[in-house]
């Protein structure tokens, strides 16, 4: 495909990626991307620091000044290429507790970030795609269970969806990385089907985009982020998904699309959302006036099947 929202490079992300954010752009540029969203992460109060983050010496101040090397390396780069690639600058977000609103309005306000990713990757503020004994330490606290752990996963994705307003929802239904079934039905346990089904309400009310991450795919499970019984609600919704690697590194860009490809025929997505770059003369209104310059377009699946590029991923 010619387009991915979700990217991340060991340049500012060390430790959790890999490669410099350049040769992250030249790789999408030979893939033949058209549009490639950056977007590491956005800094984090010292209490939420990864294992590795801690290892590695790392401060708030460290990632403040993380952003402002990569904000400024971004922009660098966007004009370099600027004849060969579209890049959208943008961050993930990190909602893990209600003062996480603070370190994403001041990232927004220190840089005119053009869109940012909304991500739950902590529940009971412990991270639950790390690894395994941090998941289960979150499961215990929310009860002890994956059906408890899940119903406070949604809750809190919801009260970051009501916050926030992402144009992006990240993973939607990431919390099932870790669990004792990635590839259980939603449907089993109804409380936490009737959240999810909320919160594609309110993502649908507001006009959020879901994104079809392809990372779930390289961590062994069978579908994509999210699962089709949670895409096809979607539709049932009026909701419009994007296209995400996910990439860690220059080996995951694009990793698996084919397969991707292959999920949004069998679930029934025929039309597909990409975020672009308003032109200087356009005079049409931003679906989010966060980020004046950043627009929605559409594709046809269809149209996306007639592009060789993605058979040789």
């Amino acid at each position: 495909m010619p387009f991915s929202h979700h990217s991340h490079s060991g340049q500012f992300c060390p430790g959790h990626a890999k490669d410099s954010l350049e040769d992250v752009i030249q790789k999408a540029i030979s893939k033949k991307m058209q549009v490639f969203c950056l977007t590491e992460h956005m800094p984090r109060h010292e209490e939420d620091f990864y294992p590795e983050e801690i290892e590695a010496g790392q401060t708030e101040a460290w990632h403040e000044t993380n952003e402002a090397a990569y904000w400024e390396e971004a922009q660098r780069l966007r004009t370099k290429y600027a004849s060969q690639i579209q890049l959208i600058i943008g961050f993930e977000c990190e909602w893990i507790r209600p003062k996480s609103k603070e370190l994403i309005d001041r990232s927004l306000a220190r840089f005119p970030f053009e869109f940012f990713i909304g991500s739950v990757h902590y529940t009971k503020t412990v991270p639950i795609d790390y690894d395994r004994p941090l998941y289960e330490k979150a499961r215990e606290l929310a009860g002890g269970s994956d059906e408890l752990l899940y119903e406070a996963y949604f809750d809190e994705q919801l009260d970051m969806l009501q916050q926030l307003k992402p144009l992006v929802v990240g993973h939607f239904d990431l919390i099932r990385l870790k669990s004792d079934d990635p590839e259980r039905s939603f449907k089993t346990w109804p409380g936490v089907w009737a959240k999810v089904l909320r919160n594609l309400d309110f993502v649908a009310s507001y006009g959020g985009i879901l994104e079809i991450n392809g990372a779930a795919l390289r961590k062994g499970m069978s579908e994509p982020y999210p699962k089709a019984e949670i895409c096809k609600e979607f539709i049932a919704r009026g909701g419009g998904f994007c296209l995400s690697d996910d990439s860690h590194g220059v080996d995951q860009i694009s990793l698996n699309f084919h397969r991707v490809l292959e999920f949004l025929d069998s679930t029934g997505i025929s039309t597909l959302h990409y975020l672009r770059l308003a032109e200087p003369s356009e005079k049409s209104p931003a679906p989010d006036s966060r980020f004046p310059q950043t627009r929605i377009a559409i594709i046809s699946l269809d149209e996306v099947k007639q592009m060789a590029f993605w058979k040789t991923e």
